[in-house]
């Protein structure tokens, strides 16, 4: 009998997407089931394994979501909000889990994935990879040990072709943060400064964000006191993290009917 969950790819010829085909065919507990794109895709009806470079798996890029995913368990999704809410409704259609690893939703779409959990089991998470997802519980404890004298600032860098700014990873580390001192992130985030500024404000939390080149992901996280800097980093050197720790929430909502998930849930760091 074989009881390796049924994976289904969105955006399989993204950079992402194809590293998620390249995880999804390496490991053994999944089988890569289905493989999507865009209508109009140059890539749509190639083997989706050869998009990964690897040997062809039989399982052909399509566009008709609703169809292909049939066939899943499971999908998972690092597109653009508009496009991953359209997929929710589909997955929400056909009965199946999601993952999303996608960024940049605003208040509306956010509240859309909670009611679609409400009927299927969905992961929703800024950053799927394990090491990050460590480095948001010791950003929890770090936060609520250096308070008096301490300043915070937030530093992410990646390449030149990402929309959103700051990263989704970023501005859940803000909210850490803040919410580990009792404040709400809007209460005191600062998103640039330029001219005179004044001193700083020893309640707020500074973000700062570089766009260039391939970065693929580099967040830090600078408690500053006097005398003395803590510094929290994480860096990515390829996306293979992100594909690595997706399947491992696929995997974790096995069996599981509905209900709101992260990547905190997963690897069982969620404070009970």
């Amino acid at each position: 009998m074989n009881n390796r969950r049924r994976i289904g790819i969105v955006g399989a010829s993204g950079r992402m997407g194809r590293m998620l085909i390249e995880a999804t065919l390496k490991d053994p507990a999944v089988e890569l089931a289905a493989a999507f794109d865009l209508p109009g895709s140059p890539f749509l009806g190639q083997d989706a394994a050869e998009l990964a470079g690897l040997p062809g798996s039989g399982v052909r890029v399509t566009a008709d979501v609703r169809q292909g995913l049939a066939t899943c368990d499971c999908c998972i999704d690092f597109t653009r909000p508009e496009g991953t809410l359209a997929h929710l409704e589909a997955c929400v259609a056909a009965g199946i889990a999601m993952v999303i690893g996608t960024t940049g939703f605003d208040a509306a779409g956010k509240a859309r994935i909670a009611e679609a959990a409400r009927e299927i089991p969905v992961v929703f998470a800024p950053n799927m990879a394990v090491g990050v997802n460590l480095v948001f519980k010791l950003l929890d404890t770090a936060a609520r040990i250096l308070i008096d004298g301490y300043d915070i600032e937030i530093i992410e860098a990646h390449h030149r072709m990402k929309v959103d700014a700051p990263s989704g990873t970023a501005l859940r580390m803000g909210e850490i943060v803040a919410h580990a001192r009792g404040l709400a992130l809007s209460e005191c985030a600062v998103y640039g400064r330029e001219g005179h500024t004044g001193e700083r404000n020893a309640t707020t939390i500074g973000f700062s964000t570089v766009r260039g080149g391939d970065i693929v992901g580099d967040h830090s996280v600078l408690f500053c006191g006097l005398g003395e800097r803590v510094e929290i980093t994480h860096k990515t050197g390829n996306r293979m993290p992100y594909a690595l720790g997706s399947l491992r929430a696929a995997r974790f909502l096995a069996g599981r009917q509905s209900g709101l998930f992260d990547m905190q849930d997963v690897l069982g760091l969620r404070e009970r």
